[in-house]
């Protein structure tokens, strides 16, 4: 195991995340600082080169959004030979783009809400209704907008309507570019933790939002993330889900798999978050908590598994 004992927390960047990056990072910087280990705070937005990161036994990546989860990032540490925490670069890869992701559910028979893609959102194209029930034969009331490629929630959208897509479009902050149409699930919502690919205890979601947004993440005091009331078989049978997802995906470390449910009790993934929140509303610090793990021993243990 190598001795790690200098460490830059990589914040910030650009991405419409940053906001919450920036949150996380701190938290986690007081975290090593607490722990007796030397940590700096870096933006990633002000580095011109990351060979600069050479001089740190870790880098711990706190950078939210396409900047720091979609692989780039992990591929150029690669490169550098640069010790880094979380997931490889094809993992984040693999999870990061929902429409790859999907693919790789479907070839491994992981069950998640069913929909289709599309190159950009078009005021003149076909009914989304009548595409997913061209693709599917499955005639829906209801489905969710978001993009191909974005986290935290943003720019998703509840389509009920026609309608509601040309409002969509017209509400989205950048419309030319892959989005994906998905079924809604509406029953219960789930997260799991998962740390050195084990499960911490089941969270479910709940929010006076229509759906876990950026809102009900990161801002409102109302959402609720409560340890999951489930009998021993589901809690066995989301955990089984999540783990196999996790895998088959070739994430590591640690991460965040969030689940549907529906009124047939059945389970899906959704997504995979290879680089999770860490703010005071994020769930990976209340499931470890409920594990019996303190915001400091959290950040000890991803830390340990990115020295191995």
């Amino acid at each position: 195991m190598a001795e790690i004992k200098n460490i830059v927390v990589l914040y910030g960047g650009s991405s419409s995340e940053r906001e919450v990056s920036l949150k996380s990072g701190k938290g986690i910087n007081q975290s090593l600082l607490e722990i007796g280990l030397e940590s700096s705070l870096k933006d990633f937005s002000d580095i011109k080169n990351l060979q600069s990161l050479a001089e740190y036994d870790l880098v711990f990546i706190a950078l939210h959004g396409f900047e720091g989860e979609s692989g780039r990032l992990q591929k150029e540490l690669d490169n550098l030979n640069i010790r880094y925490t979380g997931s490889s670069s094809i993992a984040c890869m693999n999870t990061w783009n929902k429409s790859s992701f999907k693919k790789i559910l479907e070839e491994n028979a992981i069950s998640t809400p069913r929909g289709f893609s599309v190159e950009r959102l078009d005021a003149s194209m076909e009914s989304p209704f009548a595409i997913f029930y061209n693709k599917h034969n499955t005639a829906i009331e209801k489905m969710f907008l978001k993009p191909v490629e974005d986290g935290s929630s943003i720019d998703i959208f509840e389509i009920n309507s026609d309608n509601d897509l040309t409002n969509s479009i017209n509400k989205s902050i950048n419309p030319d570019r892959p989005f994906i149409f998905e079924e809604a699930i509406k029953n219960r919502e789930f997260t799991v933790t998962i740390l050195n690919n084990q499960c911490l205890p089941i969270l479910e979601i709940i929010t006076q939002n229509s759906f876990y947004d950026y809102d009900a993440k990161y801002i409102s005091n109302d959402t609720q993330l409560l340890e999951a009331d489930l009998c021993k078989e589901d809690k066995e049978r989301i955990n089984d889900l999540s783990l196999r997802a996790y895998k088959e995906t070739g994430c590591s470390g640690w991460g965040r798999v969030d689940i549907l449910q529906d009124t047939d009790e059945q389970f899906y993934i959704l997504e995979i978050n290879t680089v999770p929140g860490m703010t005071s509303h994020s769930c990976v610090p209340r499931s470890a908590a409920l594990a019996g793990f303190s915001y400091n021993d959290l950040v000890e243990q991803i830390i340990k598994d990115a020295a191995k």
